[in-house]
């Protein structure tokens, strides 16, 4: 343990899907790195992070922080040593919808740091959900074994007390990206697109779910229903390249073909940086989003938002904010789509006022997980 100024450092390993050019998993990242950067100044110390990636130099390159290869064995192994702590988390670690080897990687590394005697803390996590039921068992170990258990949902608090993870010991917290800032110096002009007689701006953020593509037909009727309705501009936001900008420009292919009138469509590239796709969210008029993360931040812009669900973690997020979906993947009518969306842009200000005491509630609890980790790193110090 060094000095840095005075302060104290703790060096403390992050964990998750991160290096894998996802705008929402990054955007996690970014969110856990602020807010470990403010909480470890506010309580005296300077947490100091590695991150687990994908892709080690892109991740030093965008966040400035040190980053390793997260699938060496021998890396893995001499970073734990070195370390005074291990995060896991945020975003859904904890869950066999994509495989069954996510949950034996993620909870392999933190029994590695608890083996060799490192406190580990799980930092706003969605757990589920898990079909498999030998997963439980190291599920529950590594959590029974954390010093910190937040997770960002009361479905994934329930399911961790179903297994055997005592109730008190887990904070329902949001996820981290509600408190995630525009970047220096975007507040500082309008973000919202010019008044008068230009179209409103819809935002849209689609993934491909069903093998059919059922889903992305249904997509583009409801979005070419609403273009019928009212001129609107639809701009695309891929949140996972290059997938979902491949299954955005299907989707617009789709609506052309079924006739757009005064509508536009357009494929939007705001980069890499998180930050910037927050930027392109908060200039929308409003959110059409299936991405869990398209959602999140355009409540942290206060866009108002309509929701498609593919997964549980899409109707937990809405229902935070006195919201359901309009719609999944297996159903979704283009004139109940049309209707709810006319609405919604014909009163953007009055969802504003009905949502936004939920969004700054969200805001302000998005930093507890930080806020608890930097107490106990720096109690930790003062014995």
């Amino acid at each position: 343990m060094g000095k840095t100024s005075n302060r104290q450092v703790r060096r403390i390993i992050v964990s998750g899907y991160y290096g894998f050019n996802n705008s929402g998993d990054e955007a996690v990242l970014k969110s856990i790195l602020n807010a470990l950067h403010a909480e470890g100044e506010a309580h005296g110390i300077t947490i100091e992070p590695v991150v687990l990636s994908a892709d080690p130099a892109w991740t030093t390159k965008m966040y400035g922080v040190e980053a390793v290869p997260r699938m060496s064995p021998s890396v893995l192994l001499r970073e734990i040593r070195r370390c005074d702590g291990l995060i896991s988390g945020g975003g859904s670690l904890l869950q066999d919808a994509t495989g069954w080897k996510t949950i034996p990687y993620y909870t392999g590394v933190l029994s590695l740091a608890q083996m060799l005697g490192k406190p580990t803390f799980i930092y706003s996590q969605g757990v589920g959900p898990v079909n498999r039921g030998w997963l439980f068992a190291p599920i529950r170990r590594v959590m029974n074994k954390s010093k910190y258990i937040s997770v960002r949902d009361a479905e994934s608090a329930a399911l961790l007390g179903r297994i055997g993870v005592a109730q008190e010991r887990v904070e329902i917290v949001p996820d981290p990206v509600m408190g995630l800032p525009l970047p220096a110096g975007a507040d500082e002009v309008s973000t919202k697109p010019p008044s008068g007689d230009a179209l409103p701006v819809v935002g849209v953020s689609l993934r491909h779910w069903r093998k059919d593509g059922a889903d992305l037909e249904r997509a583009a009727s409801a979005l070419a229903a609403l273009a019928k309705r009212r001129a609107v501009r639809f701009r695309f936001l891929p949140f996972h390249m290059p997938d979902d900008a491949a299954t955005s420009q299907i989707v617009i292919d789709k609506m052309r073909m079924l006739g757009l009138g005064e509508s536009s469509a357009e494929l939007a590239s705001p980069g890499d940086d998180p930050q910037q796709m927050l930027l392109e969210v908060s200039r929308c008029d409003m959110m059409f989003g299936m991405r869990l993360h398209a959602l999140i931040y355009a409540a942290n812009q206060r866009v108002p938002l309509i929701g498609l669900s593919y997964d549980p973690k899409i109707n937990q997020f809405l229902n935070r904010l006195g919201l359901t979906p309009i719609g999944t993947t297996e159903q979704l009518d283009p004139v109940q789509f049309a209707a709810s969306a006319d609405s919604l842009l014909s009163d953007l200000e009055g969802w504003r006022t009905r949502h936004g005491e939920a969004i700054d509630r969200l805001k302000r609890e998005s930093q507890r997980p930080a806020q608890q980790i930097a107490a106990l790193l720096s109690q930790t110090m003062k014995r």
